[in-house]
């Protein structure tokens, strides 16, 4: 274990068992005899640490084993073997001063009370977790502005938008202020402009107090904006954890070149007068992309330079959604 870590986990693994019986009232009686299970590996001895202030992308397919990870480093699954220490602190022990310095936030799940406006559940939080008023009142005054909140938090639940809605979830599980923050999806569902919003506000929360973050998401301009480190997983197994251009660097076999050409340069021919240069997935009128295996790029690149009048060139990485689905892709293969 690294002496900086603040979250620490050794071969974790969990398994569930599963009962099975065939349909049928013949079936239902033979279950009662003799019951027959199957074990499901939802996470498969893994191990990483996270440093204090670390924001971390936590990625993989539905089914990967993300969330079984996040609810056994928040405490709420006991694992079926290995190890974790996140703030000096044996998770599924729950002790209070642990739960006190965590909060988990699961986009598909609701922690504030529907019927009423979400500042009564914050002042339901501030008891719980008997944080001093002086302090509660600074810390909700902070929140709000930073997620512009506004009269929203004077609303009853039910009547807030999704977008709303999941930014009252957050400043509700922020309010005694946690060194850990583990965010399951913090932005499904929502829109554009909601979810850059939110990606805003955990990137300037994370600057102001230095809590450490595991994300997972299925949008990756939430991890391209916050995450200079990924750790990806599948069939509960790690696959990869490093730095997010490492990532690319490692499972992306091309670069794309987008280039302007000069009215006519093709002769009429289109994309095809481009196809000696790389695999063009992209044409029209003149701007085309093209796709080149990585060790080529400069050589392609030079080729169209020196063949064609170019008015702009540019070489750009695959967009990471396409990298992340030649990890798993991978994975099956393998």
């Amino acid at each position: 274990m690294s002496q900086t870590a603040i979250i620490h986990i050794q071969n974790l693994r969990k398994v569930y068992t599963i009962h099975e019986r065939e349909p049928g009232l013949g079936a239902a009686f033979r279950s009662l005899v003799k019951r027959k299970s199957k074990e499901i590996v939802a996470v498969n001895d893994i191990s990483f640490d996270v440093a204090p202030g670390e924001i971390v992308g936590f990625l993989g397919p539905n089914g990967a084993g993300k969330t079984t990870t996040l609810k056994m480093l928040s405490g709420l699954l006991h694992p079926t073997s290995g190890q974790a220490d996140v703030l000096g602190f044996t998770p599924w022990q729950r002790e209070k001063a642990f739960l006190r310095q965590i909060t988990l936030v699961m986009g598909q799940r609701n922690q504030l009370v529907w019927d009423i406006p979400a500042a009564d559940s914050y002042d339901l939080n501030r008891v719980i977790y008997g944080i001093p008023e002086a302090e509660f009142q600074a810390t909700l005054k902070e929140l709000v502005e930073l997620l512009e909140l506004g009269p929203l938090i004077h609303k009853p639940v039910r009547n807030l938008s999704l977008g709303e809605r999941m930014k009252c979830e957050i400043a509700g599980a922020l309010l005694h202020r946690p060194k850990i923050l583990f965010l399951d999806e913090p932005t499904i569902g929502l829109d554009v402009t909601a979810q850059r919003r939110i990606r805003q506000f955990l990137a300037e929360y994370n600057q102001r107090h230095k809590a450490s973050i595991l994300l997972t998401s299925h949008y990756m301009a939430d991890v391209e904006a916050l995450c200079q480190r990924v750790i990806v997983i599948h069939h509960g197994r790690l696959l990869f954890d490093g730095a997010l251009s490492d990532l690319v660097d490692r499972f992306s076999p091309h670069k794309t070149i987008v280039v302007d050409l000069a009215p006519g340069a093709t002769n009429g021919r289109g994309a095809e007068a481009l196809r000696p240069y790389g695999e063009v997935i992209a044409y029209s009128e003149g701007q085309a992309s093209l796709n080149v295996p990585k060790a080529e790029a400069a050589s392609v690149t030079a080729r169209l330079l020196s063949d064609l009048p170019v008015q702009d060139l540019t070489i750009q990485d695959p967009p990471i959604e396409e990298v992340i689905e030649q990890v798993f892709s991978s994975e099956d293969e393998s």
